[in-house]
């Protein structure tokens, strides 16, 4: 892949403002940055960048997420971090046995056709369940499947050496053993920081990992129904604990609480 420099000049959060003369590689191809978080300041983060989801929400997971809670969620040392605990805390009026964050960027930025970049380390224990994922701003076509999922990265605990990409859809989605799917091995995702991205055009969907292009799906048939992928879409960075899949083979609450950890998130278009 041939690199290109680009400076970026200011980086601002709420809790302060910092000049960051951050040397960015631009991918091939792409000719600006249009969302970039390098996570530079201490405390929250940057709420024009980010939000928050709240409420146990989905896949019988069993992490309450808590909004803007900085137990779950507090950026430090240049890195985001996201906070799984069993820490049985009085959250919005009610006893949570077990916390944790999902940040998306729902109703700030969405994009179409993009390529998105996010440098992470892991949590790995049974039943950690961390995503870096995109679902529709406006869901054109109805509600999931519809619209299209697309899960840059997924990581279950229980099978720590392998990280999973897919793309759902109408005709291709789990509940139908269908997907359009892979999974790579990647034995260090708790120790290291990998790369973890996605580029997305209007007639493919690539994963690629530490520069290295890993699996693709294609623009080949007709119809919303294979391919809803011609919307805007948002980012989602989260960290769930236990369900339909994180939970598959048990959870271990003596291990939490488990961090994860963000260094920089870009978004480049054409």
């Amino acid at each position: 892949m041939k690199i290109r420099k680009f400076i970026v000049g200011i980086v601002s959060c709420m809790a302060c403002s910092l000049v960051s003369q951050a040397e960015v590689l631009i991918p091939e191809g792409y000719s600006r940055m249009v969302f970039q978080d390098e996570f530079d300041c201490e405390g929250m983060p940057n709420a024009s960048k980010w939000g928050f989801e709240k409420g146990y929400l989905r896949n019988g997971e069993k992490q309450y997420y808590a909004a803007g809670r900085p137990e779950n969620c507090y950026v430090s040392d240049g890195k985001l971090h996201i906070v799984a605990r069993n820490d049985s805390a009085v959250v919005d009026g009610k006893m949570r046995p077990v916390t944790s964050a999902s940040l998306l960027t729902a109703g700030r930025h969405a994009w179409k056709y993009c390529y998105v970049e996010v440098r992470a380390k892991l949590p790995s224990s049974l039943g950690t369940w961390p995503a870096i994922w995109m679902m529709p701003e406006k869901s054109v076509y109805g509600r999931w499947p519809k619209s299209g999922e697309i899960d840059i990265m997924e990581h279950v605990g229980y099978a720590p050496e392998n990280v999973h990409y897919a793309a759902h859809s109408e005709k291709y989605n789990h509940v139908r053993g269908v997907q359009k799917n892979a999974q790579f091995p990647c034995a260090d995702v708790d120790k290291e920081f990998h790369v973890y991205a996605l580029e997305w055009t209007e007639d493919a969907m690539t994963w690629i990992l530490d520069g290295k292009r890993m699996f693709t799906v294609r623009h080949d048939e007709d119809g919303w129904e294979a391919w809803p992928f011609d919307q805007d879409f948002y980012l989602i960075l989260n960290l769930a604990f236990g369900g339909g899949w994180g939970g598959q083979q048990g959870i271990d609450l003596t291990s939490l609480p488990q961090v994860y950890e963000v260094d920089y998130v870009r978004v480049f278009q054409k």
